[in-house]
């Protein structure tokens, strides 16, 4: 994997997504949405309008040199364009003199590493806003219909708006996953406290989810610190009839991390709560193995007395020894455990 130096000029991307770069334009205003797409910006920049909102989403990353014309285009600063292409770079939010930055993580599922982390990268000027993913994704489609059909007069509001919805559709996603983990974490906890099914689960059943849910926050976690920094009074880009739905963002943000500490904390209980089912399991054993010995005890103590060499043990030379023998260890056993099965030792 190679690395961006700050001091070189040549780019590269640093994740390992292989999805071809490709430019979707959404461009709009109170009368339309002009939409179009291309390879490289100079397919899409004829379309491009002064006097409207335009998105423009580029999805993977692999074509830096599409990357860099895109940046170039709406005067995006180089250090910005290197955060774009690192995609192990730390979620984190930016306030530029003409545009605002916010990189974060979303999160795909894989059949068998669970949640992949992909870099999500949302650039928001004053007429543009920019969006980089390393993947192609669907969870854009609804912003997309909403724009078409203008839901909540989205095509008369400024780009800041268009921000506000794009983060909030990050936090569904978000919310989505959790809700998802919850729901098997309560079905876990079902099977754990279930007498016929809690053997069939172990310890390494928890583990994808302390993954995600350390996947998640270390994904979100920076923004609650950093949400104050968009929304302060210096940040001319984003107007103050649409902090609330920017406080809805956070709000969103908030109620995540609260359920992930509640999930963490679910995750403490069901490990305590298998170790105490461990704990009983063995208990169980040892007691059955504790009335087994304790019933064959006493015909061991007769079994030693009558193995001792005395010249004279009378038992031994009458006819019905042996039976007599029999007879006295079976009572004792049976007398042992019927002693104990009226104490419920069973």
């Amino acid at each position: 994997m190679t690395r961006n130096n700050q001091l070189s000029e040549q780019l590269n991307y640093t994740g390992i997504s292989r999805t071809p770069t490709h430019l979707y334009l959404h461009s709009y205003d109170t009368e339309r949405v002009d939409v179009h797409e291309g390879e490289n910006m100079d397919e899409i920049s004829p379309y491009i309008r002064s006097n409207a909102i335009n998105w423009i989403h580029v999805s993977g990353l692999q074509n830096t040199e599409a990357i860099q014309q895109v940046c170039r285009f709406f005067n995006i600063d180089f250090l910005t364009t290197q955060d774009i292409l690192n995609a192990e770079h730390l979620t984190k939010i930016e306030v530029h003199e003409s545009y605002n930055v916010i990189i974060l993580k979303l999160l795909f599922a894989e059949k068998e590493n669970g949640y992949t982390p992909q870099q999500f990268c949302i650039i928001q000027g004053e007429n543009f806003v920019l969006t980089f993913l390393e993947r192609d994704t669907d969870r854009l489609n609804e912003i997309v219909s909403g724009l078409k059909n203008n839901v909540l007069n989205i095509r008369n509001r400024h780009s800041d708006f268009l921000l506000s919805v794009i983060l909030n559709s990050a936090m569904t996603s978000y919310m989505a996953i959790i809700s998802e983990i919850e729901d098997e974490l309560e079905d876990l906890e079902e099977r754990l406290l279930s007498p016929d099914e809690y053997r069939d689960s172990s310890i390494k059943d928890m583990q994808p989810y302390r993954r995600s849910v350390r996947l998640i926050k270390k994904s979100i976690l920076p923004l609650k610190e950093e949400m104050s920094t968009l929304l302060h009074d210096n940040n001319k880009l984003i107007h103050k009839a649409n902090h609330p739905f920017f406080s809805d963002v956070n709000d969103h943000l908030l109620f995540i991390l609260q359920t992930l500490d509640g999930c963490r904390d679910m995750l403490s209980a069901l490990a305590d709560l298998y170790l105490s089912n461990n704990d009983r399991r063995m208990n169980n054993i040892m007691k059955q193995l504790t009335i087994v010995s304790t019933i064959f005890i006493p015909m061991t103590f007769l079994a030693g007395i009558w193995g001792m060499n005395f010249n004279y043990m009378p038992e031994l030379d009458w006819k019905y020894g042996y039976v007599f023998a029999w007879v006295i260890m079976i009572l004792l056993g049976v007398s042992v455990y019927i002693y104990f099965k009226r104490k419920n030792w069973n």
